[in-house]
């Protein structure tokens, strides 16, 4: 395995992505990474950003020699009826070969149908048919990759009137129909909650209640804005802009709580700020990790 020499001098192998924190890796910050190799316990991309050949390519193939990679699509439309695109599909193939990432992960919605490709991951209605187009399209990448698939909880304003299942069940007949595992945002669960009216507590309650543990491979945490409209109501904007909110800490730590250490991911993408802004985030995320497993092991021990 390739590794090259960390800060300390001691080398650093890539591999698997470990159940500590880590940080969405975005052009600003290449150069300090590749430069001062900082302290992250892994980084993830998007995977779309770094299909063709060029210089940002080249940035990731000397990265991932000394941190373990995850690779988040965004352009694979897993709930598209038109199926899955060959060319991207292959795209994202040829690029998992070439980085080995630990985990490979995309959305619960749709982005592409008629031709046209939409810069938005747009939402599905929990059904039956939608949950057989799904799965069909999860299976047909998972074969290409050769490996299961992480899939995330998306952010939600609005809820369709004739879906018959809730989100927690259909991610749960997902894992059970496809063998793909869950990345659970938690941010994302705080969003649709507000904006559906629910209790976001409750609603990582059913989905945690329904989904198998062993199945969730990821957790994000992101920063969201909150407006409020002209009628009076407040919206929720998954923007990842801003610092993690208390209550979404506080669902992150439900959660381990429940599920036990689980890679979990600092995410920003607008107003992106110093990389050390993300780094104070991630070692958030760290103190919660091992907060709960040095409960963990003292209950263990008796």
């Amino acid at each position: 395995m390739n590794t090259l020499p960390s800060p300390g001098g001691a080398a650093r192998p890539a591999g698997p992505v470990p159940a500590r924190a880590g940080i969405g890796l975005r052009f600003p910050h290449h150069q300090q990474v590749l430069a001062g190799r900082p302290d992250v316990g892994w980084l993830e991309v998007h995977p779309e950003n770094y299909l063709g050949a060029g210089p940002f390519t080249e940035d990731l193939d000397i990265i991932r020699r000394d941190y373990p990679i995850s690779l988040h699509a965004t352009g694979l439309s897993l709930g598209s009826a038109d199926g899955v695109d060959d060319a991207h599909l292959a795209d994202i193939v040829s690029l998992c070969r070439r980085v080995e990432p630990g985990l490979i992960s995309d959305h619960l919605s749709w982005s592409a149908g008629g031709g046209l490709h939409l810069p938005d991951l747009l939402p599905l209605p929990y059904d039956e048919e939608t949950l057989a187009v799904t799965a069909r399209n999860i299976n047909r990448v998972q074969t290409a990759l050769g490996r299961s698939i992480l899939i995330e909880n998306p952010s939600t304003y609005l809820a369709f009137a004739d879906s018959a299942l809730t989100e927690a069940q259909f991610l749960s007949e997902l894992v059970f129909a496809t063998g793909c595992g869950v990345l659970l945002d938690v941010n994302n669960i705080a969003v649709t909650g507000g904006n559906l009216g629910e209790a976001p507590a409750h609603r990582l309650e059913l989905l945690l209640d329904y989904v198998p543990p062993t199945a969730i491979g990821e957790i994000h945490l992101a920063g969201h804005a909150v407006q409020r409209l002209d009628d009076g109501v407040i919206l929720r904007i998954d923007d990842h802009g801003s610092p993690v909110s208390p209550e979404v800490w506080s669902l992150f730590e439900a959660a381990i709580a429940r599920l036990g250490p689980r890679p979990a991911l600092i995410e920003w993408d607008t107003d992106i700020p110093a990389f050390s802004v993300l780094q104070a985030e991630a070692a958030t995320a760290q103190s919660i990790l091992d907060r709960l497993a040095w409960r963990s092991a003292r209950a263990a021990a008796g």
